[in-house]
């Protein structure tokens, strides 16, 4: 896997930018790419309401960036419902990206420049733009504010692969590290983006059977054409994908699922949203007043009584531009595997926003931070930059604004059983039995069987 901190603009956005844009292919599903910083409008469904002086929000423009993908629905919910307006934002604007390249080039230009001046991220993408590692040595200063959304994503096998015990566990890791010799090609796997959530969810579920995914594998960032074209004529084996596509890949007969990511790690955290830090910094109400606005639609999106209308919203032309069937099935929990495995019938096992079976979704925990960077020396990426755990929790205290976080729950008045008192939410157990501990970072590293570090 390359060091992206190496690349020049130019081949970054050749050899990354490509790829990213699997992420809104793959998760946004149909149709023609979106086109790059298209800026979504629509009437409030809500009217703005009066703000109290000491919470009048210091401007009422905000542009934020999002990738047509289920991890998005916060912020297209707060813009559609109104819930910016209701708290001051009656300028706040959702700005649809073309791939995750363009976001981060977008977001180093500034939405004064005609860029934006946050949103939707995938981890440890804030860390990285902060620290210039990802932005050809820019260093643009993030602020992380909220997580999005929990679960939602999944390993797709390729049909060719069906009955060879494929699964959580994977039976047979000879058979995947044999192909060289059986196939004359090696175990063909691909993620959305480099050394961010996909690429880790693939990783550690092929590591824990035993396979390297460096070594014995072929581990690529491929453009979403090729994945499923490869996927149905068998030359791609394996995609770490998000929703919808874990009901498309079996629906269209392209093959199975080996498991979904909620099954490999209960109740993760997925997607963030982070704002560059000068703008927060120059309007902190403001930015309150963003986060409130998207705390109240993820519980909004949370109520089983709205998903109807938001499979609705987020479906339309203007956001996923899908057909509301293909995003149904994973917004009621409902997954359809494959390969004689048992189907998944189970709301919360499906995108949740607000809260999920360990409490807050929200909330953005910085023992999740951590467990990202850690992953991220597990694997030997940026080790120039993040160069161990002393270094990486560092960069999480400058990142990670928590603080804010809390002070803007307070003001909307969430209730106090919903505002974790702590900045770790604990020891998280992982599907093989392996346990990350934030309070011993190392201890894990160490305990892992398979890494660079």
């Amino acid at each position: 896997m390359p060091d992206l901190s190496r690349f020049s603009r130019r081949k970054f956005l050749t050899t990354v930018g490509a790829s990213a844009t699997t992420a809104v292919f793959l998760k946004g599903c149909m149709g023609n790419p979106p086109s790059d910083t298209t800026t979504q409008q629509s009437p409030s469904s809500a009217p703005a309401v009066n703000v109290s002086g000491g919470d009048t929000p210091e401007i009422t423009k905000i542009r934020l960036g999002f990738i047509p993908i289920v991890e998005s629905a916060p912020l297209i919910v707060a813009k559609e419902k109104g819930f910016f307006a209701k708290y001051g934002m009656t300028g706040a604007e959702v700005s649809k990206q073309a791939n995750w390249a363009s976001a981060r080039d977008n977001v180093v230009i500034g939405a004064d420049a005609g860029g934006i001046d946050g949103g939707q991220w995938q981890m440890p993408m804030p860390h990285l733009i902060t620290e210039g590692i990802i932005t050809n040595g820019k260093k643009v200063p993030m602020y992380l504010l909220a997580q999005l959304v929990t679960q939602g994503n999944g390993i797709a096998i390729s049909g060719k692969n069906t009955g060879k015990g494929i699964g959580l566990n994977i039976k047979d890791p000879d058979y995947i590290k044999a192909f060289e010799k059986t196939e004359g090609r090696k175990f063909k796997a691909a993620h959305t983006f480099p050394n961010v959530n996909q690429d880790f969810w693939i990783r550690y579920w092929f590591a824990a059977s035993g396979i390297d995914p460096d070594k014995d594998i072929d581990l690529l960032a491929v453009p979403p054409a090729e994945t499923v074209q490869g996927m149905r004529n068998g030359t791609m084996d394996a995609f770490s994908t998000g929703d919808p596509w874990p009901y498309r890949i079996v629906s269209d007969n392209i093959g199975f699922m080996s498991a979904l990511t909620e099954q490999i790690w209960k109740c993760h955290p997925e997607e963030y949203l982070a704002i560059r830090a000068d703008w927060v910094d120059k309007y902190p109400k403001a930015a309150k007043a963003v986060l409130k606005a998207v705390m109240e639609a993820q519980q909004w999106c949370d109520n089983p009584a709205n998903r109807k209308e938001l499979i609705t919203i987020v479906s339309g032309r203007s956001y996923f531009n899908v057909p509301e069937k293909v995003i149904t099935p994973p917004y009621e929990g409902k997954y359809i595997l494959g390969d004689g495995k048992p189907n998944v019938d189970d709301f919360k096992k499906g995108p949740l926003y607000w809260q999920d079976d360990r409490g807050s979704v929200s909330y953005p925990y910085k023992s999740h931070d951590l467990w990202f960077l850690t992953e991220t020396l597990r694997w030997n990426f940026h080790s120039g930059a993040i160069k161990d755990v002393d270094a990486a929790k560092k960069l999480i205290d400058r990142v990670n604004r928590e603080d804010l976080w809390r002070e803007a729950a307070k003001e909307a008045g969430v209730a106090a059983a919903d505002i974790p008192t702590a900045t770790s939410r604990g020891i998280e157990t992982f599907f093989d039995g392996v346990k990350f501990d934030p309070e011993k970072p190392d201890a894990y590293l160490a305990s892992l069987k398979i890494k660079r570090a």
